[in-house]
């Protein structure tokens, strides 16, 4: 084998299928990338097995071939190296590196040892802009669980019917979902890691290309997602996922409407005075006018206080202050509306102005 290329275009590529690579497994062939140059194009996968990432870049290719090299330092040397041409050859089991002055000899891996990425059929495939579904992402994966032992809630349900998708994520004390509507037929209900979606979230970001279009393909175990010159194919989590339609209250007692960023501010600063406290905690008084909240900790107390528009009872609850802020960080439109049914019932948290996002935490018991 033997290449020249760009070296940024083969940092950026490398960074990209370095997300992929293991970095604790038994299997040594699996903490390098696979090179393989053919055909003006040198295509770099990198996967651990339960996610593989593979991406194509163009280069001038003098002998076609393949070989795996070691991903943390041949991704560290690329990166170190000048903006400029990078030779690349293989030859005997010798991986030599030539940019300018600059010259490495690596020891290369057999390429055959190295485990393809699974085969995921066109035959359950959909399409959605790639914008909106890192919109959805962003909304929704930082509520998945990080317990292990629930291995089902460390991923996202990606359910499509009816032309509606939508991403829920779950950790046993609250729940986000997000839908939009998509011109697909297909029925799809599949539990996706997080790391995946993240991966994905974070290609999605660093596109700069005129195609705003993601492709996601999936069969009974792996689901593939296609941006521009990148694919990331990722096992499916296995398990039945939470019923979650179940867990929204069929009716409440009090509804507030409130102005997103004096909510968000006023909770981030009450959350300064609950990291001082015994049980991280902030507490919510909802009069006919005004959203008060509060927290006492040994050290002193916060009082903050937002004008609303409430219809129902006045109550008093309480919340981690996280589970409310990472909600709000996330929603776009100038107002949320807030649906409390008791003091010891599930807050709903909404857009006021759609009803694509809907956000549900469990209360704290509060001490009188």
């Amino acid at each position: 084998m033997k290449i020249v290329c760009k070296q940024k275009d083969l940092a950026g590529a490398t960074n990209i299928v370095q997300k992929a690579v293991s970095s604790r497994t038994t299997l040594p062939i699996l903490e390098g990338i696979l090179l393989e140059a053919s055909n003006g194009t040198l295509k770099l996968t990198g996967n651990d097995l339960s996610i593989g990432i593979e991406k194509k870049i163009d280069i001038e290719v003098i002998e076609p071939g393949s070989v795996v090299i070691s991903s943390r330092l041949f991704g560290e040397i690329i990166r170190k190296l000048p903006s400029s041409t990078v030779e690349i050859s293989y030859e005997g089991n010798k991986v030599k590196i030539n940019c300018e002055h600059s010259k490495f000899v690596l020891t290369g891996q057999d390429p055959l040892e190295f485990p393809e990425l699974p085969d995921v059929s066109n035959d359950n495939t959909f399409d959605i802009d790639r914008e909106l579904f890192k919109t959805m992402i962003k909304q929704t994966i930082f509520a998945t669980s990080q317990d292990e032992n629930r291995p089902i809630l460390t991923g996202s349900l990606i359910e499509l019917a009816d032309k509606t998708l939508s991403i829920v994520s779950i950790d046993g004390y609250r729940l986000a979902l997000r839908s939009a509507a998509v011109e697909s037929e297909n029925n799809v209900k599949v539990v996706v890691p997080s790391k995946a979606l993240s991966e994905v979230n974070k290609i999605i970001s660093s596109s700069d290309s005129d195609d705003n279009k993601l492709v996601i393909s999936l069969t009974d175990k792996h689901i593939l997602f296609e941006i521009d010159d990148v694919k990331v194919v990722s096992r499916l989590l296995e398990g039945e996922f939470i019923k979650y339609s179940q867990m929204f209250p069929k009716e409440f007692k009090t509804k507030v409407e409130i102005d997103t960023n004096e909510f968000l501010n006023g909770v981030e600063r009450a959350s300064l005075l609950a990291k001082e406290g015994r049980n991280n905690s902030i507490k919510f008084i909802v009069g006919s006018d005004t959203l008060e909240i509060t927290s006492n900790a040994e050290i002193g107390s916060v009082n903050e206080s937002i004008d609303i528009d409430m219809d129902g009872n006045e109550l008093e609850i309480g919340f981690n202050p996280r589970y409310i802020f990472e909600a709000l960080k996330v929603i776009d439109s100038e107002k949320v509306t807030l649906e409390f049914l008791s003091s010891v019932s599930p807050c709903i948290i909404r857009p006021a102005d759609n009803d694509n996002y809907t956000y549900l935490t469990v209360p704290v018991r509060m001490a009188n």
